[in-house]
């Protein structure tokens, strides 16, 4: 038999996670920014930043992004569970998905965000409602910025590989900090869809109207 799960404690910690990755975003993108401005250039770099080891901050960062996708990844499959009590028969894809839909090579850069706007749909009052104009726009929007992001990380990576001059070092951090900027935007976002999805749930769940904001 299938019952509801409160999501409301994993979305707190995903919310808390996200904004760590937020903190590390800002302060690795003004990383990149002074030594644009400094001209102190990838095999240049300083070994502190703020006061701060460089990689250990990149170590921690690394991490909490690890820990921040995990529990993610458990929250998602959460609500499509949840999704699965009220419209079972409107999700495209099985509850599995919502987990493994994230490591499918170029699989990935569409199932996650089509589970979220199934997820969405049946967390709604009316899941066979046709969609109000401009209601995806926030996953629409979140999903934008993160594969933005991850492309644009991906190529400021393979510059930096491939780096020679000075130049080369300028291009790649020019894509880099891109790549921080594009990150802070979707953690912001990502924030946003954790905490409406989950007040949708818990609203349809609990007989509260409306969801809040």
């Amino acid at each position: 038999m299938l019952t509801l799960k409160n999501p409301n404690g994993l979305a707190k910690a995903v919310v808390v996670l996200l904004a760590g990755n937020l903190a590390f975003d800002v302060l690795l993108g003004l990383f990149d920014a002074r030594n644009l401005v400094d001209g102190t250039l990838g095999y240049a770099e300083p070994a502190t930043f703020a006061g701060a080891d460089l990689y250990v901050l990149y170590s921690m960062s690394f991490t909490l992004y690890a820990a921040t996708a995990v529990v993610f990844i458990i929250w998602f499959h959460r609500l499509r569970k949840n999704a699965e009590v009220w419209a079972g028969d409107l999700q495209s894809r099985t509850p599995g998905w919502a987990i493994g839909g994230w490591f499918i090579p170029i699989g990935n850069f569409w199932i996650p965000r089509a589970i979220a706007v199934d997820i969405w749909r049946a967390s709604r009052w009316a899941p066979s409602a046709a969609d109000a104009k401009g209601e995806m726009a926030l996953i629409n929007g979140w999903w934008a910025f993160l594969i933005a992001g991850n492309l644009v990380n991906w190529v400021s990576g393979k510059m930096y590989g491939a780096a020679e001059t000075p130049g080369d070092y300028v291009t790649a951090t020019q894509w880099s900090l891109a790549g921080y900027g594009l990150d802070a935007v979707a953690a912001v976002l990502a924030i946003l869809v954790v905490r409406r999805l989950t007040s949708m749930q818990t609203a349809k769940a609990t007989g509260m109207i409306p969801a809040a904001q």
